[in-house]
Order: structure tokens, then sequence, then C-alpha cells
């Protein structure tokens, strides 16, 4: 069996993440990493660089990656020094105020993220990624970024030597030598974060056009999958209270800008999750002849998803006094206060404070969940529907 771990995105709120890996590693015990296909975009690229890393001692990386989200300050992530975001702040100026006159280098991020580039230089091994795929640890794994120039999704994989390349009409599956360059440019935060150049090409954050994150654990080989998400699941009912309770007139820039980011990171997961269940579902009522027949090259592919059972977002409330004083000064400019904004924050607040609720929180809601982990992956689990897991 081919098990895979697929790892969405959503910056900080990628913590949550880590205590799942954590209790998934108490499920299963000691040993090498359980899942040999491991899929990451965005923040999730970090978290699945990681455990590709370390895939020789899935209790060792799960530990070392919890440690790392629960120590982390917003200045391993990005500079908030006031030279800096001076620097940024004039070269918008230019770009803005002046039409560009003054130089021609335009500003295309807010934030400069040097200091992730090194935290992931002294906590990466992706040299070692080619090694465990040999040994037979690792059958496949992926990162996917958006090319700027192209608007398409590009899975960066390596993998056994039977896995194909893949072309869809916005996605494609491109086998490369995975290294820190791929991780900085599926974890890119449109506009926050600056876009990373791949051989010629700018990229920046996965999310923003990979609406399949199922897809490329599929194509590296995934039997059946493990999907970590990061959204809290709302049944119908709140929904529509949600929508008929909660009015106001004004609305400030960091409210629409989280608004822009939950599009970019919560919908592509459920949505591809559903369609699976859908495939899945078809195909039960199929015999093998049937199926077999087929054009398309379909199999039942059983799936369990991990959500938050609180909201990410609001758990954020409170956290914009840990953030460096400057960065809480223009956070505050654009409308991000302690009652309202604090989905934009949420996304940007890299510090212990909120990563370690976050990663709590996603420790106890798998643990909760034990029994049904042991028989999806020692039990011959058969297809589930996602919305009752």
């Amino acid at each position: 069996m081919n098990l895979g771990l697929v790892l969405t995105g959503g910056g900080a709120r990628a913590a949550y993440q880590t205590g799942v890996v954590k209790a998934l590693a108490e499920v299963v015990g000691p040993g090498p990493s359980p899942f040999n296909v491991i899929t990451g975009v965005s923040a999730g690229a970090i978290n699945g660089a990681y455990l590709m890393s370390h895939a020789d001692d899935f209790s060792k990386a799960s530990d070392g990656l919890h440690r790392l989200w629960t120590s982390l300050e917003t200045e391993r992530i990005y500079r908030s020094d006031p030279a800096a975001v001076a620097t940024l702040g004039s070269r918008w100026l230019q770009t803005l105020g002046l039409g560009g006159i003054l130089g021609k280098k335009r500003a295309n991020y807010l934030l400069s993220t040097g200091p992730l580039r090194q935290l992931l230089e002294e906590s990466l091994k992706l040299d070692r990624v080619p090694g465990f795929i040999q040994d037979g640890i690792l059958r496949g794994v992926a990162f996917s970024c958006t090319n700027y120039l192209t608007g398409t999704a590009i899975s960066f994989f390596d993998g056994h030597e039977d896995i194909q390349s893949w072309v869809r009409s916005t996605r494609l599956g491109q086998r490369e030598r995975l290294t820190n360059h791929h991780v900085m440019a599926s974890s890119a935060i449109p506009v926050f974060f600056p876009p990373e150049r791949l051989d010629g090409a700018l990229y920046g954050d996965g999310c923003i056009r990979l609406t399949s994150p199922l897809s490329p654990a599929i194509h590296l080989g995934a039997d059946r999958i493990i999907a970590v998400g990061i959204r809290y699941f709302r049944t119908n009912e709140q929904t529509l209270e949600l929508n008929r309770t909660l009015k106001r007139e004004d609305l400030s820039l960091a409210e629409i800008g989280g608004v822009l980011l939950n599009a970019v990171f919560l919908d592509s997961l459920e949505t591809d999750i559903e369609r699976m269940e859908r495939i899945n579902n078809t195909l039960s009522l199929m015999t093998e002849e049937q199926r077999l027949a087929h054009p398309s090259a379909l199999k039942q592919i059983p799936i369990l998803a991990l959500r938050p059972s609180r909201d990410l977002g609001q758990l954020a409330r409170g956290t914009l006094k840990e953030f460096p004083a400057l960065i809480r000064y223009l956070l505050r400019g654009v409308g991000a206060q302690e009652d309202k904004g604090w989905d934009l924050v949420s996304y940007l607040a890299f510090e212990s404070a909120y990563t370690g609720q976050l990663a709590e929180l996603g420790y106890e809601d798998t643990l909760k969940r034990k029994q049904e982990l042991q028989e999806f992956l020692f039990g011959g689990a058969v297809v589930r529907n996602s919305r009752s897991l």
C-alpha cells in the first residue's frame, strides 16, 4: 500500500499540521515514515519538506517539526526591523506614488523573507530524499507552486522511476531534484512574500492556482490518502446563521485581505475532497469489468480528511500584541485590530503564542480519532464520507 500525506497551506496556520503529525507518529509507532508519498503546498511544503528530510525516523521528525513551529518568532520568518521595512516602503512609494520613475526595480512584495530562507537551510536536508527514494522509504514527493508568468500550477516532484510527468489544462507535474528554492516558491504568500526565481521564471504560493491539491499524491501513486486541512468545517445551519446575523456598515482593508487569503488557502482542498468522494461513490456502483472498460483510468482511493475543530482565524484574536512593534503598527494601519482583521493576522502570526495553540489543537483533534485512524491505516478501511470525519 502506498500511503499518501497531503499537506495544504495557510501561512502560520500550518502550525496546526505539526500537532496532527505528532499525534500520527504516536498512532503508528516507531520506525520510518508510514507515508511513502508526501506532497505539500504553501506552508504545507515546509512541513512536507521537513518530513521528507527525516523520513527514516517518523517520530523524531514529528518531534523536531513540532519544536520548530512552537518556538517560532516573527523575526525567523520575515524581517521586521526599521531598515528593512523602510527600504520596502520606499520602493512601494516609487512604484505607486511616483510611477516608478526613480527606479527600475518595482515593488511586488511587502515583507522580506531572508530569515525564512536561513531557517530552511538550517532545518531541511532535502539532499537525503533521493537516498530515501532509492531505499524504498519514499516513493514520491512533491511541492506545488504557481508560475506567475503563465498562471500554471506546477508540481515539482521526485520519486520512483516509473512515475510519469503529467499535464492538464491549468496544472502539470515536472520531475526535478527538489531543493529549498522549491519550498520558498511554494510558500511565497502572494503580495506579502517575494516571488522565487526557478529556471528563469518567477513562482509564488502554490495554493493560488492548485485547484486539485490531491492530484499530485494520486499521480505519485498513493493508494489511500490522509489530507490535513486548516479550514474549520461549518454545518449548513452555521453558515446560514452567520450570514443572517453578521452585519456591519464599515469594512477595513485587513478584513478584505483576510477574505482573499481565505479564498486562496481554504477552499480548494474541500472541493477536491468532494470530487474524490463522488468518484469513489460512482466507482463503488460499477463492476470491475465496467471500471476497466472506462476510458479514464479511475480507481477508488480511500481518503481521510483531518480538519480543525475550531476556527483557526478566530484563535488569532489577541495575537496582534505579540507582533514586533513596527509590523503591529503597519497592520493596524490597514485596519487589523484585536476585534477584527484577525483572519489576515492569522496568516502572518508566526509567533509561538499562536502557533503553539494551533499545534496543541491539531494534536488533540487527531488523538480524539485514534481508533478511526488505526482502522484507516491498518484495518483495511473502506471509502468514507469526509463530512463524518
